[in-house]
């Protein structure tokens, strides 16, 4: 018996890609040089995940700006004043806003995903944006000309493409990041914005097949950046029901995290699709303490005791590093979190089969 295990998407950026970033910002640094630092970085991210046994890879997102603003890198019609989202620590990220349509990616995830694959013959993820945290970026006062109604309809066929760009070009799973999910129920507790984020996600993903949405994933977590979440203390119980609503074949779930794990797993048991498979969080990316692979086969029994096994898989409980310029977590202690969480996943499994 085996349990799938997979990475969320990003891995913290090496020392001198930091540094390249940072010239490169300044203008120190040309275009094709920091290319060549990102390249340099995927490769050796793919490289030390097959090290360690991972059965599907990811390039760490390397060469995104952020999980979320990548389509709109390079975007002239931006303007920076845009949603702002607070964390627990006191510091903010804030998106952009668009001033102009029509609205169209920059840059697809498939770039991302193809140059990955020319390195590795192994399985390759990639992880793209929700349409639904891309609806953010309309901004409150409408633009002249462009309605936000034009606006969703051009922002669900770009995340179409998106999607299907990442499919056609060989993606193991194409995961959508719905961080946002979790938080919306902070910003308007009666649950209306995350009814509006499902239904957009869903027209979105009702354009696939059944045996494409079968390698579609949404992923969820309270965020994480520079060891803070924005959502950690809005109760699960509010979000889980509505999220599993989605037409997605898997989900990707932060749980290690989690005060009271086993009320979130039967929260998950009541409302889990028929079919679908849940990988639930059994590392913790801003903890600096890294799990043993013991405890990580404990949490995965633990959760086989509410879930089929063979809807179960195992995940981290969300990217590493987010945004390019969060250094707050270490290369090598990401890696020692995967190696314990791959380990951990076998020692489950064994058991389990035994």
């Amino acid at each position: 018996m085996s349990i799938p295990t997979e990475l969320i998407g990003s891995i913290p950026r090496p020392s001198d890609l930091h540094s390249a970033l940072t010239a490169h910002a300044r203008g120190r640094l040309s275009d094709a040089d920091l290319t060549k630092h990102q390249e340099q970085a995927v490769a050796e991210t793919l490289a030390r995940l097959a090290e360690l046994g991972s059965p599907v890879l990811v390039d760490g997102e390397q060469a995104k700006p952020s999980f979320a603003t990548y389509p709109v890198a390079g975007l002239a019609s931006l303007s920076p004043d845009g949603v702002v989202i607070p964390f627990a620590d006191g510091h903010t990220r804030q998106l952009p806003c668009i001033t102009e349509g029509p609205f169209r990616y920059q840059v697809h995830a498939e770039t991302y995903l193809r140059e990955a694959q020319r390195l590795t013959d192994l399985p390759v993820k990639q992880a793209v944006i929700a349409p639904s945290a891309l609806s953010l970026l309309y901004p409150a006062t409408p633009i002249e000309g462009y309605s936000r109604e034009e606006f969703l309809r051009d922002l669900a066929d770009e995340a179409e493409a998106d999607i299907r760009g990442c499919l056609d070009a060989g993606a193991h799973v194409v995961q959508l990041d719905f961080t946002e999910g979790r938080l919306s129920l902070k910003l308007d507790p009666s649950g209306g914005v995350l009814d509006d984020f499902i239904a957009l996600n869903n027209t979105v993903l009702d354009r696939f097949s059944d045996a494409e949405r079968a390698r579609i994933g949404v992923h969820t977590c309270p965020g994480g950046d520079q060891d803070s979440t924005h959502s950690l203390d809005v109760d699960y119980a509010g979000l889980l029901p509505k999220l599993f609503q989605l037409r997605a074949g898997n989900f990707y779930l932060q749980l290690a995290s989690e005060a009271d794990p086993d009320r979130v797993l039967s929260i998950v048991a009541d409302h889990l699709p028929p079919g679908a498979r849940v990988f639930i969080g059994v590392t913790d990316p801003i903890d600096p303490r890294v799990e043993t692979p013991e405890e990580v086969r404990d949490r995965v029994l633990a959760a086989a005791r509410h879930l089929p096994v063979e809807q179960l898989g195992t995940c981290d409980d969300c990217g590493f590093s987010p945004f390019a310029d969060d250094a707050s977590t270490s290369r090598d202690l990401a890696f020692a979190k995967i190696n314990a969480r791959i380990r951990g996943t076998a020692m489950a499994a064994e058991a389990l089969g035994a």
